[in-house]
């Protein structure tokens, strides 16, 4: 039985690594308020794992697609003090 659980385990966590998030962009744009801090986390491709930062969302901050159509979100990050763009998927926490 402990066999069992042990690959229904590992078969339900790789088959989530195979099901594409895309957030629901409207909701995200109306979830975000205007020059209130909070933390996103997205996986950058630069550091290779998960960040959090805090950020802002500002009168240059913008939800948009990039050519290949992959949904891309700027925002002011508060930590390091410049515009970042988060891909793909993303978590924005009040």
């Amino acid at each position: 039985m402990g066999q069992i659980k042990k690959y229904l385990f590992w078969f339900c966590l790789i088959l989530a690594t195979f099901i594409p998030y895309t957030p629901n962009m409207k909701a995200n744009k109306e979830v975000i308020k205007m020059n209130t801090p909070f933390k996103i986390t997205y996986y950058a491709k630069k550091h290779g794992k998960h960040i959090t930062r805090t950020g802002t969302h500002d009168e240059k901050c913008r939800f948009w697609k990039s050519a290949k159509g992959v949904n891309l979100y700027t925002y002011f990050d508060l930590d390091e003090w410049g515009y970042r763009t988060a891909s793909t998927a993303w978590k924005v926490r009040y």
